[in-house]
């Protein structure tokens, strides 16, 4: 983990785009300073001559302090970058003699409970639906979750301890297209957002659930189902402190093939995460998926479609709750969350509720 609040990266980030902002103003500042210094006089009198001259001593007064904005621009922008490469050296000095100290500290507690006193989790491989590891139980963030390999689950958020923000769930794996004459694959549902810090952090969002497999090539008379979507992550919730994560996204049903082939149905969109017990919104929950096209009696839709819209999170003390997602076809909108006992409005419901 790293020994720094800073951020090398985002500091350097805004030195360069402070710097092309810089670029602007001055090129702005040239190109105006010729129709400003030069103004020619009206007419050939005093009064028109005074006026003239009153105007172009302006632009060159102008000129002369854009001159100077320009030089503490330019200055302002190196003292960033310099601060960025100083943070930057600043942590790969001290990595090396703090790391053996944390270990030392997290070797008991990782020893007993498999999970470290300070530092973060470790993010899940893409591709295999692992779920993120937990952060410290002092300080530290949960890992992010772990794509999903084909029509397979996505790996859930780590959470993290007292300090610290939840991991964002995995993305649900897709679905295959059927072989020849076989229904297509079901999306792998998405991964769940981690819990935040009980005292401090950012809860993790849900992950959109895999998109269903289309249905296999058939022969003459024959037809296949599409699979069905996968259903989306829950997001996390806060603790005494911050709002729940979001719900994501359903997944898409796939096509159906053939004369008789009913799509697949949408994955139903996840539930947003609570808000913190003193302070907090609710996530929002999130839209089912669309159901996968299909040439059976009950139309274009198909026979399926159920994907139901994710409920909003609630919030407790203060805070508002979240809005519910929409649902598919035949599926039913998600209930808005909560408001707080206190101070807070409910969130809306799913439309069509």
């Amino acid at each position: 983990m790293s020994f720094l609040y800073a951020a090398p990266d985002f500091v350097a980030a805004a030195a360069t785009d402070l710097a092309s902002i810089g670029s602007s103003i001055n090129a702005a500042s040239v190109a105006a300073a010729a129709p400003t210094t030069g103004i020619l006089a009206a007419g050939s009198d005093e009064v028109s001559t005074a006026i003239a001259g009153m105007f172009a001593a302006h632009a060159q007064a102008y000129q002369a302090l854009s001159t100077q904005a320009d030089l503490f621009h330019a200055q302002f922008v190196q003292l960033l970058n310099s601060g960025a490469s100083a943070y930057t050296g600043a942590e790969a000095a001290n990595a090396s003699p703090l790391q053996p100290v944390l270990d030392a500290v997290n070797a008991p507690s990782q020893a007993l409970t498999g999970r470290p006193l300070i530092g973060n989790g470790a993010d899940g491989a893409a591709g295999t639906g692992q779920n993120g590891g937990d952060g410290g139980w002092l300080i530290g963030s949960g890992g992010r979750g772990g794509s999903g390999g084909v029509g397979q689950k996505g790996g859930n958020g780590g959470s993290a301890g007292l300090w610290g923000n939840g991991g964002n769930g995995g993305l649900g794996g897709e679905g295959v297209q059927g072989g020849p004459g076989h229904p297509g694959q079901a999306g792998g549902n998405g991964g769940n957002g981690g819990n935040a810090g009980l005292l401090q952090g950012v809860a993790g969002n849900g992950a959109a659930g895999g998109l269903g497999g289309n249905g296999g090539t058939v022969g003459t008379g024959q037809s296949t189902n599409g699979g069905a979507g996968g259903d989306g992550g829950s997001g996390g919730s806060a603790g005494l402190f911050g709002g729940g994560g979001a719900g994501a996204l359903g997944g898409d049903g796939g096509n159906g093939v053939g004369s008789d082939g009913s799509g697949g149905g949408a994955g139903s969109g996840g539930d947003g995460g609570n808000g913190g017990f003193f302070y907090g919104d609710g996530g929002n929950g999130a839209d089912a998926g669309s159901p996968g096209a299909g040439q059976s009696s009950f139309g274009s839709l198909g026979i399926a479609g159920e994907g139901d819209g994710g409920d909003g999170g609630n919030a407790f003390l203060i805070g508002n709750g979240g809005n519910g997602g929409a649902a598919a076809a035949f599926g039913f909108p998600g209930f808005g969350g909560n408001g707080g006992l206190l101070f807070g409005k409910a969130g809306a419901d799913g439309p069509g509720r």
